[in-house]
């Protein structure tokens, strides 16, 4: 079978997978970064009144035009505690910040520009214009108006919005649901004690930090030994549990101890492509099963890391009707990097941000999949495109950023 470009598989997967519908309702505080699922038009009025933008006195505009002119105050409006009477001509009403506007006045007159007389009585020092510091009633929105749209990623501002709207809870997509199975006679859990054949399971919890990271619920299937019967029940509990995308770990080649990619076809996958040309993580499975998309991932660690970022985090996004997320920048290679062959390789390096600003990728001597250390010291990868030439120290190379730069 022919290696498929990174480009391909990508498309294809996307392509096959129709992002979320299901909707849920949740309260605002649980709201944070999900994706509203329906438009939602304001219950009320903002601001409800004309209120005061300023701590000051409210009048008629005609008394404040002359500077020095003399006026009775004849009460306060706080916020929440209106002045309940009208200001007629020669008077003012002390006014807070968010207080309504009593009747009578349609300019506020901020305290700084008044002098408190003794007699309960203030002089102008400044003359405001009309309508100064007043913000008029709907001058946010009014009842009726849509203010947040179906596919809006709530964030802070949107909350606040949504709060003010007067709504205590929000329609949102369902976050994608995703199941993990990590399978091996050789795999123990963390915290175990390895025997002489033995490893300790890790790639669960970085694809799952990936996953929660682009919006999906995780479910972890635990460890499934080299058996048949144990993957298909592993399948099917995914399968019972509505998941909506599988993640097999290991075991998806076709070697006499990989049976994941044959017990998925057995019970019932469609295998859409396997192996692609890409280092690492040239043996990835991508199929679907009843509606569940499956994404087999190599066993190496730092292969099944570079297919998470280049394929779940993808997916999950699509899925989740979030906005992509564009990992993609460019670098200056600090060392010569040789030719490349026929699959693209991802290299891992640290980068520095040069006193100009730009970046510098510098790549780590040792490059081998099962390398957890130097992923994890890893700021990026250098992507080298199949058969690209050799390129000297100092050349422009694309990079695909894991974390900023510290300096």
């Amino acid at each position: 079978m022919a290696l498929l470009p990174v480009s391909d598989a990508l498309g294809r997967l996307l392509n096959g997978a129709a992002p979320i519908t299901r909707i849920e309702t949740i309260g605002l505080h649980e709201a944070m970064g999900r994706v509203l699922a329906q438009d939602l038009k304001a219950r009320l009025t903002h601001p409800a009144f004309d209120n005061s933008a300023m701590d000051g006195y409210a009048g008629r505009h005609d008394d404040f035009a002359v500077v020095g002119t003399e006026l009775a105050l004849i009460g306060e409006s706080a916020a929440g505690r209106g002045f309940p009477g009208h200001v007629g001509p020669g008077q003012v009403v002390r006014i807070f910040t968010g207080a309504p506007v009593p009747s009578g006045a349609d300019t506020v007159l901020i305290q700084e520009d008044a002098e408190t007389l003794a007699d309960g009585r203030i002089r102008t020092t400044f003359a405001p214009g009309q309508g100064r510091h007043i913000r008029p009633k709907g001058q946010d929105f009014a009842e009726g108006d849509t203010v947040l749209r179906a596919g809006d990623l709530l964030d802070a501002g949107r909350l606040t919005v949504a709060a003010g709207m007067n709504y205590p809870e929000l329609p949102v997509l369902v976050r994608p649901k995703v199941a993990i199975l990590a399978t091996g006679d050789e795999l123990l859990p963390p915290g175990s004690v390895p025997g002489p054949d033995q490893i300790i399971a890790s790639n669960t919890y970085g694809v799952a930090a990936i996953a929660r990271d682009n919006g999906a619920d995780v479910i972890d299937l635990g460890i499934v030994r080299d058996d048949r019967a144990a993957i298909a029940a592993a399948v099917a509990k995914a399968q019972a549990a509505g998941a909506d995308v599988l993640v097999t770990l290991g075991g998806a080649s076709v070697g006499d101890h990989d049976l994941v990619q044959s017990t998925l076809v057995e019970s019932g996958m469609k295998l859409d492509f396997w192996q692609i040309a890409m280092r690492p993580g040239k043996p990835l499975m991508v199929g679907t099963l009843a509606g569940m998309t499956v994404l087999g991932l190599p066993g190496n660690p730092v292969s099944s890391l570079v297919c998470a970022l280049l394929f779940l985090e993808p997916l999950l996004r699509h899925l989740g009707s979030l906005p992509s997320r564009d990992r993609n920048t460019k670098a200056k290679t600090a060392t010569a990097l040789p030719a490349n062959d026929k699959r693209q390789d991802y290299v891992r390096a640290r980068l520095v941000r040069d006193e100009d600003g730009s970046l510098r990728a510098e790549t780590f001597a040792r490059q081998d999949s099962s390398m957890m250390q130097v992923f994890a010291q890893s700021d990026c990868l250098i992507i080298r495109p199949p058969h690209a030439p050799a390129a000297d120290a100092g050349a422009t190379c694309d990079i695909m950023i894991l974390r900023q730069p510290v300096a």
